[in-house]
């Protein structure tokens, strides 16, 4: 299996851009696969340089609905026409970035429920033998705090956005398998209690941000939230490949618990996980 990171926040392999955003393109046996788009078309870019051929690509999958996973896929369908897009049903909502000095609208270009390729998912579906999605994560336990400004806009009023537009991807290879998510707005704790329900067992990796990073001073709930978190990620074997909005700094703190169980992939970079 070949992965790779096509774009994140920072910079990584030389000439590749950078940006806040995330897209991942993964190859296994039977596919040729992007995890989101990024917030533009700055990952095609990173593509080219990376010799990767998004013309092959058969499968997208939107890990939710925000534009900084979506930004690039009308770009994307103009060179790729065939590959089917994976979008969670409600990911064309009105989300909103708003706190008491800003109001952000954050959703997906509302022309991409339009496409032709695009399936609109409604909850848990296996696409084959390799790919499987699954959503309605509910735990809130050690839940990221910046959700809270996170909301959408349903009947003319905000509301608390409750990231059932979240999707989750599990790539089978054998006897492994690999949890590929976004952000993990709905707390990386509770997406891998969700997969022992459904699988029985930790992955043996997963690729993630974690939604720990913030634009002003952490404070010590934070930090003590990235430290609780990490001790109970150590209570596993699973391996995780992180970056985005996980941060700078909330990386350190856990990596200093984590060890060599937490690795930041940065832009154009690729991720070798046994």
């Amino acid at each position: 299996m070949r992965i790779v990171n096509l774009i994140e926040n920072t910079s990584g392999t030389e000439g590749c851009l950078y940006e806040h955003g995330l897209s991942f393109y993964i190859e296994t046996k039977n596919h040729k696969l992007l995890v989101d788009t990024g917030a533009s078309e700055a990952f095609i870019h990173n593509a080219k340089m990376l010799g990767i051929d998004l013309t092959k690509v058969d499968t997208v999958i939107l890990s939710h609905g925000h534009y900084d996973h979506s930004g690039g896929i009308l770009a994307f369908v103009k060179m790729n026409s065939k590959a089917r897009i994976y979008i969670q049903k409600n990911a064309v909502g009105d989300y909103y970035h708003k706190d008491a000095k800003m109001e952000k609208y954050i959703g997906i270009d509302k022309d991409i429920a339009n496409l032709s390729q695009v399936v609109l998912v409604d909850g848990n579906l296996r696409l084959d033998d390799e790919l499987e999605l699954f959503s309605h994560v509910t735990g809130r336990r050690l839940w990221p705090q910046g959700n809270l400004e996170l909301k959408e806009l349903m009947d003319g009023a905000f509301i608390q956005d409750e990231f059932s537009h979240e999707q989750y991807l599990v790539i089978i290879d054998g006897e492994k398998k690999l949890l590929v998510s976004g952000c993990a707005h709905n707390g990386v704790l509770n997406i891998l209690e969700k997969y022992r329900e459904l699988y029985g067992e930790n992955p043996y990796a997963m690729i993630s941000g974690f939604h720990m990073r913030k634009k002003t001073d952490y404070t010590e709930e934070d930090v003590a939230l990235m430290e609780e978190t990490a001790k109970e990620l150590c209570n596993t074997d699973t391996v995780f490949y992180t970056g985005h909005c996980t941060g700078e700094f909330p990386f350190e703190v856990m990596k200093k618990i984590l060890g060599r169980q937490l690795i930041y992939v940065h832009s154009g970079e690729e991720v070798v996980c046994g």
